[in-house]
């Protein structure tokens, strides 16, 4: 009886081991997009384009690999790539438009000083080196490599406001660390300066601005200095800087720097040896050194935006001792704590993987702009001190409002406090008096279309996120509606800018009635319909641009196919179905419900398996990221359960093409970690989301304040995706949809699945 009674215990203690979750860092897998390849992803917009480098929450610092200068790669790597020209301290995650960052470029070689990268078919000619692939390693917080030029083995981790490397060197008389101070994404940075100031220390700054390209090749105005403060476990005896004679008037963007002529310019840099200050147009420093066979020589890198001062501080705070296993560990703990804010169970190892890394991904930006001791660069370019909130960076309005700010108003409040506090303080520091719709380093760059920081606002307040001065917001949030909004022609001319703009209307209306602004409130609801004013009752019988004379734009041959036929990165097919503020009212237009629901089904019906780059459905692209979830509006929330679980499996895979598009700063991974959930917003601005098919058996948001919400899932399979019935809080629940307040109070809600539609379930309102 004793050994029975022991054998059940011990079988209990088995079972519960085997049900124990490992640290869901474990699962993240940072090559999962890292690709720009354009052939695999059949459009010119690429795969992912991530990064696979070291990365912390929402940190400032990216301690990243970098394969190619130039081009459309904002990422700067590409899985594909052969030769790695360096490891960059930040990163841009998933953008096009040429990208920026990849400042402080560090290389470790042996043998001949090179002070060029050189091109990949010749790595021999330049400091890059060929690398073996499958020595490559990923993990959050950590990435690690093997040089195979130059035998050395690299290893990256971060903390928030520093990054640390070690390097492990062959036996050689000239081993080297350099570091390409001009080096820059989309271009270089325009001035650079360097100064020893110890025998184990070296600082400066780099001067970044469009006229060394970067951010739109110099059309998104990127303004920024980055400063260092880099420390090496081995003592500097014999250093140098390299610095080319850039003649005054050469333009130096993206086709520029990586033209021969130029680099032949940075070729016939000087060497100058042992100096111990210098600055200049493109420099670069070294540090060299005898390493014996498996020597380890690590170097420590704090940075801020701010002053050379920030970036000490930013290191001593950071990584002050010098055990990168330490400082990979906290990072990891990190991670584990910013993940663990939704634990998941059931589904595969790919779904596990491709679920954290998503929600990895999301946790990149809007990332911290101020410094360790809350000094931040205001966009008057005068140093400014969050008493009450981060500064935070990178908001990629057009994309982030959609899905990623959404997903973060539930388990990161405090960032979305940030990120509005942030565009604010913004509009009233630089001048501009507006919210800019995609912030980069202050800048106000004009990329993409609409007002989507309003959004941003609307929804944050509807949810109860208020930490910010509401009636600055208003004011610039109304500043922006009336610089860019329907109000002075009744549209905006183009189909995507027109529905937009008369959502971001309906947001304002929203926010005036919250903030009790009835004459504003009124004002912003009959905007809010001039959706209307673009739609084609005659000839088109869609949402159609008008001229600047406000006639219709002529058809095109495509029809509402056509891409770009007044869309932005999207055809009026894609673009038009964005009204979400008034779904009734485009319904209407549209012919009624039936007529509607038919031309859905099209869409879907005629959307590639594959769901790359196409016509219909485009889930590589951001317009469309709502529209599985219209059938829950529509009266049929059984194609919602089947679309959203459908997207799902198809357009989100394991490895380096497991995205279909570009990340967009988090947009993306955050729509999949929602839907993955069972749960999406078609309006931000509402506290409604729709429920959909959820892909675990169990999701448990563990939020903040210490509450849990939870998502039990029966009889869950590949093939039951469908709804048959819900319990809320042990209720019966008959509704397609929950509000915010119902996940944020905490609470259970038990789905049971079947493999055919329950056309009765989720219809009462």
């Amino acid at each position: 009886m004793i050994l029975f009674l022991l054998c059940i215990l011990m079988s209990a203690c088995g079972n519960r081991q085997a049900v124990r979750q490992e640290p869901v860092s474990d699962f993240v897998d940072p090559f999962i997009g890292a690709s720009t390849n354009i052939h695999a992803a059949g459009a010119s917009h690429g795969l992912g384009k991530t990064f696979p480098g070291a990365a912390s929450p929402f940190g400032m610092v990216q301690v990243s690999p970098n394969t190619i200068t130039g081009g459309d790669n904002g990422c700067g790597y590409s899985y594909e790539h052969t030769t790695i020209e360096g490891f960059a301290m930040t990163q841009m995650s998933g953008v096009g438009w040429y990208g920026d960052l990849g400042n402080f470029l560090t290389m470790p070689s042996t043998g001949k000083l090179n002070v060029v990268a050189g091109k990949a078919e010749h790595p021999e000619n330049g400091y890059r080196s060929r690398y073996d692939k499958a020595s490559e390693t990923a993990k959050a917080g950590y990435y690690s490599v093997d040089l195979t030029d130059y035998g050395i083995r690299v290893e990256a981790t971060v903390a928030p406001h520093a990054g640390m490397l070690r390097f492990t060197y062959p036996e050689s008389a000239a081993s080297r660390i350099q570091i390409d101070l001009a080096r820059r994404v989309g271009g270089t940075s325009t001035w650079q300066t360097v100064r020893i100031v110890d025998d184990h220390t070296i600082a400066g700054r780099m001067e970044c601005t469009p006229d060394g390209g970067g951010w739109g090749n110099g059309s998104g105005k990127a303004l920024y200095t980055v400063h260092y403060y880099a420390q090496f476990s081995k003592p500097l005896k014999n250093t140098g800087v390299w610095s080319a004679d850039i003649p005054d008037g050469q333009v130096r963007r993206r086709e520029e720097v990586c033209s021969e002529a130029y680099q032949q310019i940075v070729a016939a840099s000087q060497i100058i040896r042992n100096v111990r200050e210098y600055e200049g147009k493109h420099l670069g420093f070294f540090t060299e050194f005898e390493t014996s066979a498996g020597e380890q020589v690590l170097m420590k890198t704090g940075i801020s935006f701010v002053s050379e001062e920030g970036a000490q501080k930013n290191l001593a705070a950071d990584i002050p001792q010098w055990d990168f296993d330490g400082v990979r560990e906290q990072t990891r703990k990190r991670w584990d704590d910013a993940l663990g804010r939704i634990t998941v169970t059931g589904g595969t190892d790919a779904q596990r993987t491709i679920f954290y890394t998503a929600l990895y991904h999301t946790m990149i930006d809007p990332r911290m702009f101020s410094d360790a001791d809350g000094k931040y660069v205001g966009g008057d370019r005068k140093i400014h001190t969050a008493d009450s909130f981060r500064k935070r960076t990178v908001f990629s309005g057009w994309d982030v409002f959609r899905s990623q700010m959404p997903l973060q108003t539930i388990i990161s409040p405090d960032v979305v406090n940030d990120m509005i506090n942030s565009l604010v303080t913004l509009a009233e520091e630089s001048g501009e008096g507006y919210l800019e719709r995609w912030e980069f380093m202050n800048a106000y760059s004009g990329c993409m279309l609409g007002n989507p920081a309003i959004s941003v606002i609307a929804d944050a307040y509807a949810k109860g996120i208020r930490g910010f001065d509401t009636e600055k917001a208003w004011k610039y949030a109304e500043a922006t509606t009336e610089r860019f909004g329907n109000g002075k022609r009744g549209h905006s001319g183009s189909i995507s800018s027109t529905l937009e703009h008369a959502y971001t209307e309906w947001c304002m209306a929203e926010l005036a009635r919250q903030l009790s602004k009835t004459a504003e409130r009124e004002k912003y609801l009959k905007l809010s319909q001039s959706y209307r004013n673009i739609w084609d009752a005659d000839e088109m019988h869609w949402f159609r641009p008008r001229q600047d004379d406000d006639s219709f734009a002529p058809l095109p041959p495509g029809g509402r196919l056509q891409q770009d036929y007044g869309c932005a990165e999207s055809s009026p097919c894609q673009q038009g179905w964005f009204v979400p503020h008034d779904i009734s009212g485009m319904v209407e237009l549209m012919g009624g419900r039936e007529a509607t629901v038919a031309d859905l089904d099209s869409l879907f019906a005629n959307t590639p398996d594959d769901m790359l780059w196409n016509n219909y459905y485009n889930h590589a692209n951001e317009p469309v990221h709502h529209i599985p979830f219209l059938y829950n509006r529509l009266g049929e929330p059984w194609k919602t359960q089947r679309w959203s679980r459908f997207i799902c499996e198809h357009a989100y895979r394991t490895g380096v093409e497991g995205l279909v598009g570009n990340e967009d700063v988090g947009q993306m991974s955050a729509w999949y970690v929602l839907a993955a959930s069972g749960i999406h917003p078609v309006c931000p601005g509402e506290v409604r989301y729709e429920l959909a098919s959820p892909l675990f058996d169990r999701i448990v948001w563990n939020l903040p304040g210490g509450k849990t919400f939870t998502v039990d899932v029966s009889d869950n399979s590949p093939e039951n995706v469908y709804i048959q019935s819900a319990r809320l809080n042990g209720r019966p629940y008959n509704r397609c949809y929950i509000n915010h307040a119902d996940i944020a109070n905490g609470g259970t809600l038990e789905l049971v699945m079947g493999n055919s539609p329950n056309r009765e379930w989720g219809m009462e309102e």
